[in-house]
């Protein structure tokens, strides 16, 4: 069921602004593909300039998508196993959707992941997609558009902020975002005191 205080979002121009900013305003934000997902819970913000980012040498057959117009979906293969789908912002900027809180379709998620337990069904990229059957055939099309529907809250969520992680360069920079105590997360957030 999606949530009621969420408003549909108006138009794709949410997503022509700095991709920190967006990736902080998709948290709470519903995601479907085909009717099945849940509300997002942790993302990750890549900007043009960002060494870690895909867009950083400039565009290439691999990452043109990434150059598309504020919405466009870019799904990519990481380590050539799991896709991970992202939202362009501004063309060379993406935002990382990297975990949902299951909610719509969750029998169907289960029976893709073969895992029973719903904390387990979206908590990182890689089972975020195969749960919602996203996949490169998806890249270049808009959230927007069928098959995907995203709400955006219509309140603001309380979020915590910390490093990126399963990147090498860069992986410092205060660019993921995530519901604060979301069992769903796909790792924990480390504590502003370094406990």
């Amino acid at each position: 069921m999606i949530d009621p205080s969420a408003s549909s979002l108006p138009a794709l121009d949410i997503f022509d602004a700095p991709a920190a900013t967006v990736a902080r305003r998709l948290i709470g934000a519903t995601l479907l593909c085909e009717g099945v997902g849940g509300a997002i819970v942790e993302t990750e913000a890549y900007e043009r300039d960002d060494p870690a980012s895909h867009s950083y040498r400039g565009p290439t057959p691999g990452n043109a998508d990434m150059f598309g117009p504020p919405g466009t979906v870019y799904v990519y293969r990481s380590y050539g196993i799991h896709w991970c789908f992202n939202i362009v912002c501004r063309p060379g900027s993406a935002v990382l959707v990297r975990a949902l809180e299951p909610y719509q379709g969750v029998e169907l998620m289960a029976a893709r992941r073969n895992v029973t337990l719903a904390r387990g069904l979206c908590s990182g990229p890689g089972k975020l997609c195969q749960a919602l059957a996203i996949t490169g055939a998806h890249s270049g099309l808009s959230v927007a558009d069928a098959p995907f529907a995203l709400t955006v809250p219509a309140a603001t969520e309380d979020i915590v902020i910390g490093p990126r992680i399963g990147i090498t360069k860069a992986a410092e920079t205060p660019w993921r975002f995530g519901r604060r105590n979301s069992p769903y997360l796909s790792r924990r957030f480390p504590r502003p005191d370094g406990g």
